[in-house]
């Protein structure tokens, strides 16, 4: 328990970071607005990628196995 409470210990500390906003590098800058756009986008809109972006998932299961057919374009490389 003794040894146990020391790990404990340095866990929650290293889990007690701090949370600041974002901001650019010195000496660099946002990426210029989009041409469209009424304003530049925030960092907050920049890391937020949008739902069309993100890759599915399949929820299907595989429940036998199937031998793939042949692809005439699955070729070794040249040389």
């Amino acid at each position: 328990m003794r040894k146990l409470a020391p790990a404990a210990l340095l866990l929650l500390l290293a889990a007690c970071g701090s949370r600041e906003t974002l901001k650019p590098v010195a000496g660099k800058s946002l990426p210029p607005k989009p041409a469209m756009a009424s304003q530049a986008p925030s960092v907050d809109q920049l890391l937020t990628s949008p739902t069309d972006q993100r890759p599915g998932r399949s929820e299907e299961l595989l429940t036998k196995s199937q031998e793939r057919p042949d692809d005439r374009f699955d070729l070794p490389p040249p040389g």
